[in-house]
């Protein structure tokens, strides 16, 4: 004959809420079987987690375990018998029991999984505040440079235009500031150089057609001219051949410039 389990005992054995008969009767089962043992050793792990772990999520091998004794309940539930008449009058069922575990598990995923929301947003929301200090530090550091007696300095300071994914306007202004009234001819050369990645910008194609009427530099009106032609730049026909028509304009000057217009209108 199938030997008798005590299974659904074990919650309120566990809590010590059966009778003393009871209790004895319960630990004298386990002594002998082996199969409610084992449930009675993994309903303690389980709870022991629950108790000691309060702020992480319980681990996949007590959860198996957890499902599992559910399983092997379901299994032998045609052959669980009570020891006594007097066992079942127990204080709450094992499905009660259950469901204050499986909440007790709920409510433990839900806080850690919350938790670790919170503390993201906390992180972003600092790595966006250092970002926005560290960008504004780096524009003061670019527009303190360019705006150095020293003609090296202020090259350094429009080079520094590398330190910016997306330079902002008072960055493109103050880059097509140098360009225009810079009195040293390499830092006028060298923000032309750097504005010429941003023609996408119409403050930067403004400043490239107000350059061809006021830079004197060959070569700085050959970079300008061959920026322009490269986009297409319409608007700036006027100011080419206004250029075109200057006495002073070098003859090269002039040859790029007549090579270029006819490609622009």
């Amino acid at each position: 004959m199938e030997k008798n389990h005590i299974i659904e005992l074990l919650p309120e054995y566990l809590d010590s809420t059966l009778s003393e008969i009871q209790k004895k009767a319960v630990a004298e089962h386990l002594a002998e079987c082996s199969i409610c043992s084992q449930q009675y050793q993994e309903l303690q792990e389980l709870l022991k987690a629950i108790k000691d772990e309060a702020t992480t999520a319980p681990s996949d091998a007590l959860r198996s375990n957890f499902f599992g004794a559910i399983e092997l309940e379901k299994q032998q539930s045609q052959g669980i018998h009570t020891l006594q008449p007097t066992l079942t009058e127990r204080k709450s069922s094992w499905a009660n029991t259950l469901l204050k575990v499986a909440a007790s598990i709920a409510l433990l995923v839900g806080s850690f999984i919350m938790g670790k929301k919170q503390q993201e947003q906390v992180s972003n929301k600092e790595i966006a505040q250092l970002s926005d200090e560290s960008l504004s530090l780096k524009q003061t550091a670019m527009i303190s440079l360019m705006g150095n007696e020293s003609a090296s300095k202020r090259i350094q300071g429009v080079n520094f235009i590398d330190e910016f994914n997306e330079p902002d306007e008072a960055i493109v202004n103050a880059l097509v500031a140098r360009m225009l009234n810079d009195e040293n001819t390499n830092v006028r050369r060298t923000a032309v150089e750097v504005l010429s990645e941003y023609t996408a910008s119409e403050t930067v194609k403004s400043g490239f057609i107000s350059a061809l009427k006021t830079e004197k530099d060959p070569g700085i009106q050959i970079n300008i001219i061959q920026v322009l032609g490269k986009i297409q730049e319409k608007k700036a026909v006027s100011a080419m051949q206004f250029l075109l028509k200057q006495k002073d304009t070098q003859p090269y000057v002039k040859e790029e410039l007549e090579a270029i217009i006819p490609t622009i209108i």
